[in-house]
C-alpha cells in the first residue's frame, strides 16, 4: 500500500474509533457511511481480526482496535513527518506563506508551531494575521492569503480543506463557583446553574449532549455573561461567574492546573465533534512550501492534539 493510502486508511480508522460511528467519521472525510464501512471491512480483513462491533445505533471498539490504535497513531505521525522531510530534501522551500487564523488559537498553538517551522526552514517567511471575525474565517480572504485556519463546520464546499486536529469541548467551571453553587452531576441539571455563553453566533455543538441516543440542547438557566469571543468566556469562567462549554485547545492548561474543573468527564474526554480545525485554501494543488507547512501542522496537531493528550493523561490520574 502506498504511504498516502496507508495514512488515509489509518486516519479513517482512528476517526471511527474516536467518533464512535461511521457517519461522523464519514463527515470528516467527505465519504458516505457505507464507504467508511467498506474501508473498515478491508482493514479488518488485512489485519485478520475484528476491530469494531456494529449495531443499529453505535459502533463499539473491540479490544484489538484499542491496542492497534496507539500504533496506528504513531504510524500516521511518522508518515506525515517522513513525507515532509522528503519534500524538504528534494528542494529547499523558499518564499512567503500568508495565513489568516482565529486569534485565540493562533496565539496559543499556531504561532509557536510556526516559529518551530521557520527555524527548520530558513528560506521560508510567514505573514500571519490573527483575526476575530467569524466572517473572515469562512475564507473570503483566500486569494489574498494562502491559507485560512477555520474552527468549526465548513460552510463553503468550494474550498479545499485539510483537517489539522479534532475538536473536543468540555463543560467546566472554577472551583470557587462549584463550591458556592454545587456540582451538577448530569447535563440535565445545567438549567439550575449560572453560565457563560456565546452571543448570537454560537458554535453548533455548544451545549449539546448525547442523551438516550439523540442530541439534546441543555444549557445553564441564567447567563451571567454572553460574548462573541471564546477568551472572554474563559475569563468569566475563571472568575467564578458560572459554567462554560469551551474547547480543549483553549482551556487545557487551566484544567491541568486545577483553575477550572471538568464536568461530566468521568469516562475521560468527550467524543470529538463532527467538525474540527481545518486549513482552507482555494486550489487543490498547493505550492511546495504550503504543502510542507500543512504536513508539519498535521503532524504537530494530529491525529490526537497535544492538548488532548495531556488532558487524557491528567483525567486518568484523577
Amino acid at each position: 500500500m502506498l504511504p498516502d493510502a496507508l495514512s488515509a486508511q489509518l486516519e479513517l480508522f482512528i476517526d471511527v474509533l474516536e467518533c464512535g460511528s461511521f457517519s461522523a467519521a464519514a463527515r470528516r472525510h467527505g465519504l458516505t457511511p457505507s464507504a467508511v464501512a467498506r474501508r473498515v471491512d478491508a482493514l479488518e480483513a488485512a489485519l485478520g481480526c475484528q476491530l469494531f462491533s456494529r449495531s443499529t445505533h453505535a459502533v463499539r471498539a473491540m479490544p484489538a482496535a484499542l491496542a492497534f490504535a496507539e500504533r496506528a497513531r504513531r504510524i500516521v505521525q511518522e508518515l506525515h513527518l517522513a513525507r515532509a522531510e522528503a519534500t524538504s530534501l528534494d528542494s529547499a522551500p523558499e518564499g512567503r506563506i500568508r495565513i489568516d487564523a482565529p486569534a485565540p488559537f493562533g496565539r496559543r498553538h499556531l504561532a509557536p508551531a510556526l516559529a518551530e517551522f521557520l527555524q527548520a526552514y530558513p528560506g521560508v517567511d510567514i505573514q500571519l494575521r490573527l483575526i476575530d471575525s467569524f466572517v473572515d474565517l469562512h475564507g473570503e480572504h483566500l486569494g489574498e492569503v494562502d491559507l485560512v485556519l477555520r474552527i468549526g463546520p465548513l460552510a463553503d464546499t468550494r474550498l479545499v480543506a485539510t483537517p489539522l486536529a479534532p475538536m473536543v469541548r468540555i463543560v467546566c467551571a472554577s472551583p470557587a463557583y462549584l463550591e458556592r453553587r454545587g456540582v451538577p452531576l448530569t447535563p440535565e441539571q445545567l438549567p439550575e446553574h449560572d453560565g457563560l455563553d456565546w452571543d448570537a453566533l454560537a458554535p453548533p455543538h455548544a451545549w449539546r449532549f448525547e442523551r438516550n441516543g439523540r442530541s439534546q440542547l441543555l444549557r445553564p438557566g441564567r447567563l451571567r455573561m454572553v460574548a462573541n469571543n471564546a477568551e472572554a468566556l474563559l475569563t468569566g469562567a475563571l472568575a467564578g461567574l458560572g459554567i462554560a462549554h469551551l474547547p480543549t485547545w483553549l482551556i487545557s492548561e487551566y484544567l491541568l492546573r486545577g483553575e477550572l474543573l471538568p464536568l461530566f468527564c468521568e469516562g475521560g474526554l468527550p467524543q470529538p465533534e463532527a467538525s474540527g480545525i481545518y486549513a482552507l485554501r482555494l486550489t487543490r494543488e498547493a505550492d511546495s512550501r504550503t504543502r510542507l507547512l500543512l504536513e508539519f501542522l498535521k503532524s504537530r496537531f494530529g491525529p490526537v492534539p497535544p492538548w488532548d493528550q495531556a488532558l487524557n493523561s491528567g483525567l486518568k490520574r484523577e
